[in-house]
């Protein structure tokens, strides 16, 4: 078992009692410091990578979070430490395992990138570091498929501390999550952010309606945000939580990516009496199922981008591009 502590003290910042201050863990893989695999339907495990394979861990240790596979085909992840300076990585993998690093963090630049990352529609990824940044608090990032890496926001306790979960970019652009403390009560705050990073806390969490937002946020295709608590609420033993910004419906589809003819669900609100479905553009056959469900498959000549349906309320576009493999 390893037990892992972020060193707040040296902040002079305290979290609020919560009691899920350490994460334990028990370790896996060759190396004990985590691994990537695949595994097929049959239940078949390949093991692709196990991390601190390199001297001095620089291909990144403790890989927390997800992948993301991206529109060049490749996966995208994170380690929440390991790399050149033992503060974390941002790493790209090909399907037959091949790792690369683009980046180490630094503290600096942030430190202990905890979440994944989500690959935006202008084709870069976006990610969070729980620690590290100008004042220590954590950071909200921009890396390039090549590499390079932009720092868009250092928290500084008043506007949040610790953005543990995942960004969602939503239908208007931006990107949306939650830092875990931090805000008006130290409780916890959910953020706003453009791609250019400018930054708004929309709500600070106070003690009767939640604390502790340890995870990021999911929204809904009518628009709305859904999040947890860890901690507070009647019993003190987390929240549920709904946020609404006045962002409209979109479609969402269900995979993400796909061939020419491959089978595709298309999740929405409302969509009875939809009239039309088009992939980037190009005019596909489908199904309407329910109210919140269309079945399609890639038509002839798609290509990647957005999946739009028109309805009788008007177009919904999908909030992440789909993309066409070969």
């Amino acid at each position: 078992m390893v037990a892992r502590t972020a060193n707040i003290s040296t902040r002079g910042w305290s979290r609020p009692s919560t009691g899920i201050f350490t994460e334990q863990r028990t370790l896996a893989g060759p190396t004990a410091l985590g691994t990537v695999f695949k595994i097929n339907p049959s239940g078949a495990l390949t093991t692709l990578h196990s991390f601190c394979s390199e001297s001095g861990c620089t291909d990144g240790q403790y890989p927390d979070a997800g992948l993301v596979q991206a529109i060049d085909g490749n996966l995208y992840g994170t380690t929440y430490a390991g790399g050149a300076s033992g503060d974390g990585t941002v790493f790209k993998m090909t399907p037959s395992g091949k790792l690369t690093t683009l980046h180490s963090f630094d503290s600096t630049d942030g430190q202990y990138p905890l979440a994944g990352l989500v690959q935006a529609t202008d084709g870069s990824f976006y990610g969070t570091t729980d620690e590290g940044g100008a004042a220590g608090f954590g950071t909200v990032f921009k890396i390039t498929a090549s590499g390079t890496l932009t720092t868009l926001h250092s928290f500084d306790s008043t506007d949040g501390a610790e953005p543990s979960g995942a960004l969602v970019q939503a239908a208007d652009g931006s990107f949306y999550g939650t830092t875990a403390y931090g805000g008006t009560s130290n409780f916890g705050t959910v953020f706003k952010i453009t791609a250019s990073g400018t930054l708004a806390t929309l709500h600070s969490f106070g003690s009767g309606e939640g604390i502790v937002p340890y995870t990021g946020l999911i929204q809904d295709t009518n628009g709305t945000f859904y999040g947890t608590t860890v901690r507070g609420g009647a019993d003190n033993h987390g929240t549920l939580f709904s946020l609404s910004v006045g962002l409209g419906p979109f479609v969402e589809t269900q995979t993400t990516s796909g061939n020419v003819g491959a089978a595709v669900e298309i999740l929405g609100t409302d969509l009875t009496g939809a009239t039309s479905v088009s992939f980037n553009g190009t005019a596909a056959t489908f199904t309407v199922v329910s109210r919140s469900l269309i079945t399609t498959t890639v038509p002839a000549g798609a290509t990647t981008g957005k999946v739009q349906v028109v309805t009788q309320r008007g177009m919904l576009s999908s909030n992440m591009n789909f993309r066409v493999t070969p």
